[in-house]
């Protein structure tokens, strides 16, 4: 792996204050040529709701304006509810469940329409008052679904394991990828860091990942400066380079009231990260 080959992506939903076009114009300002896009309901530039009645056409517009600015699409993440646990994945309710399968069958159309190869999604969360291997088995079953209706589309499709997920640490994830054969990861050391777990715990999921979040972290700070960061981004691009990983690193700082995510300057940080990862290659 080199600066030749490797490919950078940034997030809109860095910039959730600006216009859609105002943040894809700025990620283009900052060098990047590929954007994550956000597919968030109730907190995104484009809503689920906003793709589901056309995703076609949804994604042709889109991809003009792509296009113009002279972006591409690297990832889309789609989130069902405004937080995790509303509408998540491995819900009780059996209706919303067949709501979220129609509604991913749709985003599968959208995202083959940007000539986009990667969707991301959330595994699910434990359920209150539920059975917890009750919650793992519909989270293993809707995790397999998707991963078989995304191959058929030529699609990647990856979880991503974070904070208040019912994948809180690398041994409970590497147990979920065994029972979801082909499910890959959108891997973000920053949910483990966060939670005090070390970097060589999470070394062992870097083989399954196909997408890859990057901004600083550290033990109690899900998003911090560079300067304050104790990921081991030196070693993951190692280990990246010893497996030949094919996927986007993302710079993937957020702006909202959760855990501290609206306390950086995310322009800056943006910049100085990518800057640090290009100079460890």
């Amino acid at each position: 792996m080199d600066n030749n080959t490797i490919r950078y992506s940034c997030a809109d939903f860095t910039f959730p204050l600006l216009p859609h076009g105002h943040a894809l114009q700025l990620i283009k300002l900052l060098g990047i040529d590929f954007v994550d896009l956000g597919i968030f309901e109730d907190r995104s530039h484009i809503y689920p709701s906003h793709i589901a009645p056309d995703p076609v056409n949804s994604g042709k517009q889109l991809l003009q304006q792509l296009d113009s600015i002279g972006l591409k699409a690297a990832d889309v993440f789609l989130q069902t509810g405004a937080e995790p646990p509303v509408a998540a994945t491995n819900t009780p309710d059996g209706s919303v469940r067949s709501k979220n399968r129609e509604l991913f069958l749709k985003m599968l159309n959208f995202t083959n329409t940007l000539g986009c190869g990667h969707i991301t999604g959330l595994p699910g969360v434990l359920h209150r008052g539920e059975d917890a291997e009750d919650d793992w088995k519909r989270a293993t079953e809707e995790g397999q679904w998707r991963t078989e209706k995304a191959n058929a589309a030529g699609i990647r499709y990856a979880i991503e394991p974070h904070v208040g997920s019912i994948l809180p640490d690398a041994a409970t994830t590497l147990q979920f990828i065994r029972d979801c054969p082909g499910i890959t990861l959108t891997l973000d050391y920053g949910h483990f860091i966060y939670q005090g777990q070390t970097n060589e715990s999470v070394h062992p999921l870097i083989p399954y990942a196909s997408h890859f979040h990057a901004r600083g972290g550290a033990k109690g700070k899900l998003q911090t400066i560079v300067k304050e960061n104790t990921i081991d981004f030196k070693t993951i691009l190692e280990q990246f380079n010893a497996i030949q990983y094919s996927g986007f690193i993302c710079m993937e700082y957020v702006y909202q009231d959760w855990e501290g995510c609206n306390r950086t300057d995310n322009v800056s940080e943006t910049i100085l990260l990518h800057e640090l990862l290009y100079k460890m290659i």
